[in-house]
């Protein structure tokens, strides 16, 4: 049985509903002063709006330091009823306090990232997935430090490995450091943010690297692009990359939550986007973006004791 590692524990991939793929209940940085989503009574009142309104599952893309919130998730999750999947990994140097990075230099940084996926980020909450970051049309020192001790994580626990692309770039440098010099299978990496860069082209050959491609919004920081989603979603469709898309709310600031803040949250997905996708592309192409297609983007590909288990690779899912 290929099972999602949420924070009460593993459950059956099949058993999420409907996936918000890249989203925030907790969220600190240094690069947002003011704007730090750590009040746990927000956070729930966001959960459960998302589940009040048909989300099943939200995925927190939210890595180490950066505020997780992880003691609070499991209860958030049941009070709500949505699972919730949380994060290992390690973000951008650039938001986090001085020190931090530092602290985990030392240390193997696998051995963090495995360590929360199979103890705990805090006793008996597991982390599900790890999360590293690109930068802007590149990939420095730190990405591909951060970058090789996630394909360790993965190749030891089989978790999936969602990566940050700096405003939508650099998605073919990561592709071929993850999957071709690191050996992380292409249907273990999640490409996020590229509703911020809706290039058809480069879209198109980043779909040809078999990794899933994640697309988050919309966003008060990339309100210029947000319109382009579903130009960019059709493209895709037409091209047949159906079974690889994702979409995500990716609220990372507390004003944009949508109980407490201004708009629009994690509860947009159902409000509004699940519902115009059966609209523009039909109930099998909703069914696979927001149920099949994260099912398998988050869900472990190690069985039992370091048995591998092959995820589907696209061409593979039931959802055409």
């Amino acid at each position: 049985m290929t099972v999602v590692r949420t924070v009460l524990g593993d459950v059956a991939a099949g058993q999420l509903g409907r996936v918000d793929a890249h989203d925030h209940l907790f969220f600190r940085s240094v690069r947002l002063p003011g704007e730090e989503q750590d009040d746990a009574t927000a956070a729930g009142l966001e959960l459960a709006e998302f589940a009040r309104l048909g989300g099943g599952t939200l995925v927190q893309w939210t890595p180490y330091g950066l505020g997780r919130g992880a003691a609070e998730l499991p209860r958030l999750s049941r009070e709500s009823g949505a699972h919730v999947v949380a994060a290992t990994g390690l973000h951008q140097a650039r938001h986090y306090a001085d020190g931090v990075v530092e602290s985990v230099a030392g240390p193997r940084l696998a051995e963090l990232f495995v360590r929360e996926l199979t103890e705990g980020i805090v006793p008996g909450v597991r982390a599900g997935m790890v999360k590293v970051a690109g930068t802007y049309h590149g990939l420095d020192t730190h990405a591909r430090w951060t970058m090789a001790a996630a394909a360790e994580a993965h190749h030891a626990t089989g978790a999936t490995v969602g990566v940050h692309l700096e405003h939508g770039t650099a998605g073919l440098e990561v592709a071929d450091l993850l999957c071709d010099e690191l050996g992380v299978a292409p249907t273990s990496v999640i490409l996020g943010h590229l509703n911020r860069f809706p290039d058809d082209r480069a879209l198109r050959e980043l779909a040809a690297t078999g990794c899933f491609l994640g697309f988050e919004g919309p966003s008060r920081a990339h309100h210029a692009t947000d319109w382009r989603l579903f130009d960019a979603l059709a493209s895709l469709i037409d091209a047949g990359h159906l079974n690889q898309l994702l979409i995500g709310g990716d609220t990372v600031v507390a004003s944009a939550r949508a109980t407490t803040g201004e708009g629009p949250g994690a509860p947009y997905l159902p409000r509004v986007l699940w519902p115009r996708l059966r609209r523009e592309f039909g109930a099998g192409a909703e069914a696979a973006i927001a149920i099949t297609n994260p099912a398998r983007a988050v869900a472990l590909s190690v069985q039992g004791r370091g048995e591998l288990r092959e995820k589907p690779t696209p061409a593979d899912s039931p959802v055409r």
